[in-house]
């Protein structure tokens, strides 16, 4: 059986019974029978957020959505758990901090159980913090020195249903160009995909389709010319880049992540 749909959403959705984004999950996750659980491990405030998603989901038609609670490593190896997980059709994974994610499930039971329902068929869509874990590298945190405009971002490891991908969120609303490119800044085999607020991906087959309110950015160093990467005297980095390909998309474009490039709207011709 081919892989399930992964729907990454940029954050800030609307959840409202007219929202595009939502509805596009629910549409995914009611093709088959199971119902939706809700994976809130990267919030703080994991009932709060669970009890708004429960509500948006039943309010659009799901009859059956519940809470995976995972506030543990151990939580993440108990069989228990991981049999619950094969009960659904789709898995929405909340925003909050990634790093959560990465340092509670990585690599655990339920790591590998996620994976493997996938690979069969499950649609597993994430929000945010949900977003950048589906990656195999995530951006972890991008600080900007004491007394200089430079950032300095660390790279973590993701859940890795996408390889070859670092994700970002809340793209254009919070200003997150510049810690994208230093992220794939000479990694030639690395693309980062940036994604707007109430804005998705929806990745399916080796290529995604844009959903939603706003724009996605692909930059893609693989056909780049030259990058020096210069450290300053407090650990912060300066770049010099050239021939980087920036693809920006709105609703309805496709990407071909294996070609590198742009696919359009069904119906135009290219």
């Amino acid at each position: 059986m081919n892989c399930g749909e992964l729907l990454i959403i940029g954050g800030a959705e609307d959840k409202c019974l007219e929202g595009e984004v939502l509805n596009k999950f629910v549409e995914l996750a009611t093709h088959s029978e199971g119902g939706i659980g809700i994976l809130p491990t990267a919030s703080e405030i994991p009932e709060e957020v669970s009890t708004e998603y429960i509500k948006i989901f039943r309010d659009l038609g799901v009859d059956r959505v519940e809470v995976i609670k995972l506030d543990s490593r151990q939580d993440a190896d108990d069989p228990a758990i991981c049999e619950q997980l094969a009960s659904f059709s789709a898995i929405f994974i909340s925003g909050g901090n990634q790093s959560r994610l990465s340092e509670l499930i990585g690599k655990t039971k339920f790591h590998d159980a996620l994976s493997k329902a996938w690979h069969e068929g499950m649609v597993i869509a994430g929000t945010s913090a949900g977003a950048s874990i589906l990656g195999k590298y995530m951006i972890v945190a991008a600080d900007t020195m004491l007394n200089d405009d430079k950032l300095k971002v660390e790279i973590g490891v993701g859940f890795g249903f996408l390889d070859g991908l670092i994700i970002d969120q809340h793209f254009s609303q919070r200003g997150r160009f510049d810690r994208l490119l230093s992220a794939i800044a000479g990694k030639k085999e690395i693309m980062g995909i940036g994604i707007d607020e109430n804005t998705a991906i929806l990745v399916k087959d080796g290529h995604f389709e844009v959903v939603g309110q706003h724009q996605v950015l692909v930059l893609d160093g693989s056909t780049s010319d030259y990058i020096n990467i210069t450290s300053s005297d407090n650990g912060s980095e300066e770049l010099t880049l050239s021939g980087f390909n920036l693809h920006a998309l709105t609703r309805g474009y496709r990407f071909d992540l294996l070609t590198r490039k742009l696919l359009m709207k069904k119906g135009i011709q290219q």
